[in-house]
């Protein structure tokens, strides 16, 4: 073989060329291969994990969301209660009320009829005692003399009819 100078050129370049492949794809190929490999199972890996996420993030918002549906249904079941609480409250307040102003007006009116009845009994005493002062007075005018005792005493007999 005899080469000229740009033959063995070409030629020990293209035999450094392949061992320089062989060498690359012995030591350098199958590592980059791997790497590149592995990156691209991570990467999905990572797109599967972004997924789950991303579904469990929409399962944690249809739960927090019929969370708070539960608990605004809650709330407002315990509102309606303590209105209806407050109602019953204040009825029954309202009727404990009127049942102690009516119990209060007749005691009132008993109090009222016992005062009159009482102030009744005292006139009449009053007008008791002051109708014998009277006739006792008018009496004593009338006996202070003896003619008209005796008058008295025929008139009392007259009127008195005799069974």
């Amino acid at each position: 073989m005899n080469f000229t100078a740009p033959e063995s050129l070409i030629f020990w370049t293209s035999i450094i060329f392949i061992v320089f492949l062989i060498l690359l794809r012995k030591f350098a190929w199958k590592p980059i291969l791997g790497a590149v490999n592995e990156r691209e199972t991570s990467i999905k890996n990572a797109l599967l994990s972004a997924e789950n996420a991303r579904k469990e993030m929409q399962n944690l918002q249809s739960d927090n969301q019929r969370i708070l549906q539960e608990a605004r249904l809650e709330r407002d079941a315990m509102l309606k209660d303590a209105r209806e609480m407050k109602e019953k409250m204040v009825a029954d307040a309202k009727n404990e009320a009127q049942a102690q102003g009516l119990k209060m007006i007749e005691q009132a009116k008993a109090a009222i009829e016992g005062e009159k009845n009482a102030a009744l009994a005292e006139l009449k005493s009053h007008v008791a005692t002051l109708s014998l002062e009277i006739a006792e007075k008018l009496l004593k005018e009338e006996l202070s003399n003896k003619e008209s005792q005796v008058k008295l005493v025929e008139k009392m007999l007259g009127d008195a009819k005799l069974n």
